[in-house]
């Protein structure tokens, strides 16, 4: 028994990985293509994939959107789980690495599943929103610029339907959330979200040490939201 969550080891997670991953053969050859190109630490661990698209089956999602898709391994991770009629919007805006997992998506016979919209991720959900979109999606995924998370929050909030989640990553910064020395702009911005989130009435939430944390926020039935 333990009354917090146990420090991983590399031998520990090497464990936790041989007992209980079940990554398909198409996005491990995704994460060691994504492993070699620039800005690879911004590719999330498979464990994590695996877990998204665990909550994506509890939920029974069909509508799904992405805040930052990078290489595409995390939206293949969610596709590969959704229904035949199912989305998921992926909003990025660089064509090059989305390209990567464009092919990927292909191979894996899920393309048609996935929405990829080149532009400021921002710009995309304001569009959704004022298209008549709220409250319509199940699942929202938010791995984009740190200091832009607000807005993605808020815009997300008021797309999801009640019982909708959001998952938001890299909320943990790498400790630096909790260290007071660091004054940059992205550990400011993610400070001040997880500060939000923990209490905003309009959320049900939990930080989970998952990769480099991960807030689960499940949107209340709140008048007005």
């Amino acid at each position: 028994m333990s009354n917090r969550s146990i420090t991983l080891t590399d031998a520990l997670y090497d464990y936790l990985l041989a007992n209980s991953l079940r990554e398909p053969e198409v996005m491990r050859r995704l994460r060691e293509e994504t492993a070699k190109v620039p800005g690879a630490m911004m590719q999330i661990a498979p464990e994590q994939g695996q877990f998204m698209a665990l909550l994506v089956r509890l939920m029974g999602a069909r509508r799904c959107i992405e805040v930052g898709t990078f290489t595409g391994y995390s939206a293949l991770a969610v596709a590969l789980v959704l229904p035949e009629d199912g989305r998921i919007v992926a909003c990025d805006v660089n064509e090059e690495t989305t390209a990567v997992g464009r092919r990927y998506w292909q191979e894996a016979g899920v393309a048609d599943r996935i929405d990829l919209r080149l532009a400021p991720a921002a710009e995309t959900l304001q569009q959704m929103v004022d298209a008549g979109e709220r409250q319509s999606y199940d699942f929202v995924f938010i791995d984009a610029d740190k200091t832009n998370y607000d807005s993605y929050y808020e815009l997300s909030l008021e797309l999801l339907r009640p019982g909708g989640l959001i998952v938001v990553d890299n909320v943990l910064w790498g400790g630096a959330v909790a260290d007071r020395t660091k004054d940059d702009a992205d550990t400011r911005a993610i400070r001040a979200l997880n500060e939000k989130v923990a209490s905003d009435k309009r959320v049900n939430c939990s930080l989970l040490p998952v990769g480099d944390g991960l807030m689960l926020a499940i949107k209340q039935n709140c008048q007005g939201s």
